[in-house]
């Protein structure tokens, strides 16, 4: 029996110590403030946690300190996705030795323009490689930063094959008609949104909830996109403060009063910190 991702979802942000470590007690920390907030789980290691930007053991490593801290592996999800495909399935293992059941799994990135069949021969060599009827495979869609995208058709064929360990797909592209496709492909499968603009729209059409950044720092806002469209307005003034990971950061670090939450990794640079402190009196306003 798999877990499927559903509700609201943070795509949870990795604070970064100042030698370009992962900083596990802020990570922690927030971690648990995410889930007192009234997130159903969080993602960690997705694009806005800047996984690609850390290694395997540092990953896991930071993992077994929220764990410890007393967050359920129940409320977690791992970003396990790596360019080469021994990696994930190393990765994705040991999330499982962990007790967390739940990936979201990149194609392999780096080769753009790879065909279908590619990207779910790589996928089938993951599920057979991992070999563990615990796993709950989350599709992670979101070409326009990995540069390879999941093609709705393989999330279909890769259901069918696979039954409920691929258990659906996050789309990040913000792209309604993307949305659909994969809805059409695998009904039976949990299509997400990571655009929190999206979510009452989606949420209509069958979708199954959101892992998105926003939820890092207005969570109450993201939760009101489940009740229907009337908080749209205020979600797209929200996410037009946010022009990227580092100014999410910041916001972060602004409205916790935690400057350990500026840092980002190469190649990304800090955001502007005045910039970030206006952004984060809109969005305290907007969260109410």
């Amino acid at each position: 029996m798999t877990d499927t991702i559903s509700g609201l979802w943070a795509a949870a942000a990795t604070p970064v110590a100042p030698d370009g470590s992962i900083d596990h007690a802020a990570l922690a920390d927030h971690a648990q403030r995410l889930i007192a907030r009234g997130c159903d789980g969080l993602v960690l290691f997705g694009t806005s946690g800047e996984g690609p930007s850390f290694s395997i053991a540092q990953r896991l490593e930071a993992t077994e300190a929220v764990l410890r801290s007393g967050v359920p592996a129940g409320k977690l999800a791992l970003g396990t996705g790596c360019p080469a495909v021994v990696d994930t399935i190393a990765m994705t293992r040991a999330s499982l030795g962990l007790g967390i059941t739940r990936a979201m799994i990149l194609p392999p990135f780096y080769f753009a323009g790879a065909p279908d069949e590619g990207i779910e021969d790589a996928f089938a060599e993951v599920i057979d490689g991992v070999a563990d009827d615990r796993l709950s495979a989350c599709l992670y869609h979101i070409p326009q930063v990995s540069g390879v995208g999941v093609p709705a058709a393989v999330l279909g064929r890769l259901r069918t094959r696979y039954g409920a360990t691929v258990s659906g797909v996050k789309d990040s592209t913000g792209d309604f008609d993307s949305f659909l496709a994969f809805r059409r492909e695998a009904p039976d499968a949990a299509v997400l949104v990571g655009a929190e603009v999206l979510i009452a729209k989606a949420l209509a059409q069958g979708g199954a909830g959101t892992i998105c950044g926003m939820a890092n720092l207005v969570p109450g806002l993201v939760r009101r996109m489940f009740d229907g469209p009337e908080a749209e307005p205020d979600m797209q003034e929200a996410c037009a403060q946010i022009d990227g990971i580092p100014m999410m950061k910041a916001v972060l670090a602004a409205m916790t009063e935690e400057p350990v939450w500026r840092r980002v990794r190469p190649p990304l640079r800090a955001a502007d910190e005045a910039a970030a402190r206006r952004a984060a009196e809109v969005l305290s306003q907007l969260e109410g």
